[in-house]
């Protein structure tokens, strides 16, 4: 008997679904939340941004820096709970692009699986997919220790790059989806994600900047706008 084919529908966030990239307006959402006196260590952050310019850091580096300074280096599951759903409440009712809604939806209409893959965290990117009516979400990491408190470190790869495409074929074996057995749509507008779009069976870049609008004037992928 021949094998039914899944029909995957895989969507970065940031500045693909989203208007604006989502972890600086998350840690604001906490801090403010949580403890507003940490606004007074934001100068600091320049250090750790100077670095990673200079590449002496890699982005999920970055993050963790970001997150020790400004959320400490464990916050309890408990109190960061509230702060990420409302984060995902503040961010689908005003973050959102028109046209992300409206593919989403068919897609959805389509019988695809939807599938978030994005290098935001999955403490907060979670709860925006569920909000979206995402099936799945592949995200970066937190470590979360044995005392249930989420500390400032990445668990695995953050999900950018070449390691976005590792995550998702991690996800499907652990789905026990074969790519021979999907079809695969990714949307995805930045070039870091090149390798996915390379991969997929329809890529398109959305929102796309300069760089990616380039790579897709060559690939010929189409280019979609969504704002």
């Amino acid at each position: 008997m021949a094998r039914r084919m899944q029909r995957l529908a895989i969507y970065d966030m940031d500045k693909t679904i989203t208007r604006k990239p989502t972890w600086q307006p998350f840690l604001n959402h906490a801090v403010a939340r949580s403890a507003p006196w940490r606004f007074l260590l934001y100068p600091l952050l320049l250090a750790p941004l100077a670095a990673y310019a200079a590449k002496r850091i890699d982005r999920g580096r970055l993050k963790e820096m970001s997150q020790r300074l400004l959320l400490g280096p464990h916050i309890s599951a408990a109190r960061v709970a509230p702060l990420v759903e409302g984060f995902a409440q503040r961010t689908v009712a005003a973050n959102i692009h028109p046209g992300a809604l409206a593919q989403i939806a068919a897609d959805r209409a389509g019988g695809r699986r939807l599938v978030l893959a994005t290098a935001s965290y999955r403490l907060y990117a979670e709860p925006i997919a569920r909000e979206l009516g995402f099936d799945d979400v592949i995200a970066t990491g937190t470590l979360a220790g044995l005392d249930a408190r989420v500390h400032a470190r990445i668990d695995g790869e953050n999900c950018y790059g070449p390691a976005k495409l590792r995550m998702i074929e991690a996800w499907m074996e652990a789905e026990r989806i074969a790519r021979t057995d999907c079809h695969v749509r990714f949307y995805s507008d930045h070039a870091s994600d090149a390798p996915v779009l390379e991969w997929a069976d329809e890529p398109f870049a959305v929102n796309a900047h300069a760089r990616l609008r380039r790579l897709a004037k060559t690939r010929g992928w189409p280019v979609l706008a969504w704002g």
